[in-house]
């Protein structure tokens, strides 16, 4: 039984972040593991509700309610294995998701809701570190065998299942290493790449195959990987920055996509390369975006050594608090997102849009400043008008300019022109996670267009239930979400 008054005795609490001088300095993880005193404490506001709507705002279905008492109690063995039965990855999403079961959170209505994912993550540090997170390999092999194009979460996530279910599956990246956006696209202060390496380890002692440096579509056709595997699953995200080339000076040296900085940066700090080929030290910099790559890219030019940031965006400043007349409980509500990195400095500002990237006086090909003006957005029938306040127009000094406006879809064009199959960004499939193509399946940001990290694990574990039926495999494997009939937009 949980506490029926746990959220009456605490109120809600996170560890404190690394103290902002000390962690400038280094790329370490801004969080360090919270205290089991009050990782208990906060599990233990948790009520155990009799219609637990977190439920439904984790895309994963975790049970969430069963963990917090487990670890209310102490039994953190018990609380691995809960958790880890809907979710592969805890380790992940535990940093990186935005908690949309928070959102759901029924103690939300009239009070802060539970840390559910400060105790999501402590259940999976506590299983690494009390060696609970074993191999656990499929008793008898299938024959079968798979192709998992793309290593970020759905595509491993995909892995570990069907290799599980006993299927000889093979992961193709095309980057020198495995973990897709993981690696190369999340800095460190947000997930230690150890992480990442440690659940690798586990993948491979249950059989998983991983191949690295391999551009499917250049190194292998398609069709050869379909002679080797007996089904393939799609997996490679939606890695097309969406830019703003009709903005006039945008090809003037100093304008960049962000996650060029931010892979860039991830490689200097893997000890693969001395320098980044963009570096804000000692420069003005602006990132135009508000969402979670902007606030990345934010941190990372702090600790190189940024001269000043300024981070804009279009739309006006959202509230501190949910708005129930716009965004009733239990949906995701529009406020005001402040990550680590804001209390590390810079300015943001709002409601602003740039006009034109202006040159340097004294180099016309390099970058000087932006022209930005105030904006009001609007919406007319479904689709967003952007209209400049005139006489608003200002300059401000940038050396860099980070677009980190979203994703546009998927770039592996090449690949699924060698199938046949069109896209708009993203793969459309059937309820069976297939596409047209028979055989070859899509799950993730592939499918989704640019999401959440646990929208991409409970695709990835989805498909490779599809996959292990369309294999033949005995039994079934867990499906917590079912494809939409055709893509989600990519962005909102």
């Amino acid at each position: 039984m949980p506490d029926p008054s746990g959220f009456l005795k605490h109120k809600r609490q996170l560890p404190a972040r690394r103290p902002v001088p000390l962690r400038l300095r280094d790329w370490g993880e801004v969080y360090p593991p919270a205290p089991d005193a009050l990782t208990k404490e906060q599990a233990t506001r948790c009520m155990d509700c009799g219609i637990p709507f977190c439920h439904d705002g984790c895309p994963l279905g975790n049970r969430i309610p069963d963990w917090n008492d487990l670890v209310r109690t102490g039994a953190w063995h018990a609380a691995s294995e809960s958790l880890h039965a809907t979710n592969n990855f805890p380790e992940f999403t535990g940093r990186l998701c935005p908690a949309p079961c928070e959102a759901a959170c029924v103690l939300g209505i009239g009070d802060d809701p539970v840390s559910i994912k400060l105790v999501e993550v402590e259940i999976a540090n506590h299983a690494f570190d009390g060696g609970m997170v074993r191999p656990r390999p499929a008793p008898e092999r299938s024959g079968r065998s798979v192709a998992v194009i793309g290593s970020g979460p759905a595509g491993l996530a995909a892995a570990q299942q069907l290799a599980r279910a006993g299927h000889d599956v093979t992961v193709y990246e095309r980057d020198d290493a495995i973990g897709g956006l993981l690696r190369y696209g999340i800095p460190d202060f947000k997930l230690e790449k150890r992480v990442i390496d440690a659940r690798l380890l586990q993948m491979e002692a249950e059989g998983v195959a991983f191949v690295t440096g391999c551009n499917v579509g250049v190194d292998v056709t398609m069709a050869q990987l379909r002679e080797r595997h007996d089904a393939v699953l799609l997996a490679c995200g939606a890695l097309k920055g969406r830019d703003t080339p009709e903005t006039p000076g945008r090809r003037l040296r100093g304008v960049h996509l962000a996650m060029d900085h931010l892979v860039g940066s991830n490689r200097v700090v893997a000890g693969l390369q001395d320098s980044a080929p963009i570096e804000a030290t000692g420069k003005h910099v602006i990132i135009i975006g508000g969402g979670d790559t902007a606030a990345d890219c934010l941190g990372v030019a702090h600790r190189q050594g940024a001269a000043s940031v300024t981070q804009l965006d279009i739309y006006p400043e959202p509230p501190a608090s949910r708005d129930e007349e716009r965004d009733p409980w239990p949906t995701w509500p529009k406020v005001l997102l402040s990550y680590p990195a804001h209390e590390e400095g810079g300015d943001r500002l709002f409601a602003v849009a740039v006009q034109e990237f202006v040159p340097a006086a004294d180099d016309p090909t390099r970058l000087g400043a932006i022209r930005v003006a105030e904006v009001q957005v609007e919406k007319h029938d479904g689709r967003r008008v952007v209209t400049v306040r005139r006489g608003t127009e200002r300059d401000l000094p940038a050396d860099l300019v980070l677009l980190a406006i979203g994703f546009e879809g998927t770039d592996a064009h090449k690949l699924l022109g060698q199938v046949g199959l069109a896209t708009r960004g993203t793969v459309d499939c059937g309820h069976d996670w297939q596409t047209s193509v028979p055989g070859v399946f899509v799950a993730g940001d592939m499918h989704r267009g640019a999401s959440l990290i646990v929208w991409a694990i409970a695709e990835g574990r989805a498909a490779a239930a599809a996959i292990h039926s369309y294999l033949g495999g005995a039994g079934s494997l867990p499906a917590p979400v079912v494809p939409s009939s055709r893509p989600l937009s990519v962005l909102r």
